[in-house]
């Protein structure tokens, strides 16, 4: 009975994370720019792998503990991974899609000239 209960909850969990890995592709796809596409596909795959692996434990409980460490491995490095690309990308000069003036929204730059400038370190 409880098997029963588990793998139904695993295959809701899996068919979420599937969900959300399609919107997340779907993201990539249609947004503009590459800032976009990563808020859009970061968080999209961080939920629906989380999701996807959660519904694997679920179903095979043997390999639940395994999962569980792959879902905090997910948690911590696509976010940073993200971050990374983000502003390896920033610095490269990459400039955002916006519909206006640019220099309006870039609330970042004076960050990042003043840290140019800080560290004589």
């Amino acid at each position: 009975m409880i098997n029963q209960i588990l793998e139904i909850v695993g295959l809701i969990f899996i068919v979420i994370g599937s969900i959300f890995l399609f919107l997340g592709a779907l993201g990539i796809f249609r947004m503009p720019d590459v800032f976009n596409r990563l808020q859009a596909g970061t968080k999209a795959t961080t939920l629906g792998g989380m999701s996807f692996v959660i519904g694997i434990g679920l179903i095979q409980p043997d390999w639940f503990w395994k999962t569980f460490i792959i879902v905090i491995f997910i948690l911590l490095s696509n976010p940073i991974s993200s971050h990374a690309l983000a502003r390896s990308s920033y610095k490269s000069k990459i400039k955002p899609f916006f519909k206006g003036n640019p220099e309006e929204m870039d609330a970042y730059k004076d960050v990042v000239e003043n840290q140019s400038s800080d560290s004589e370190y």
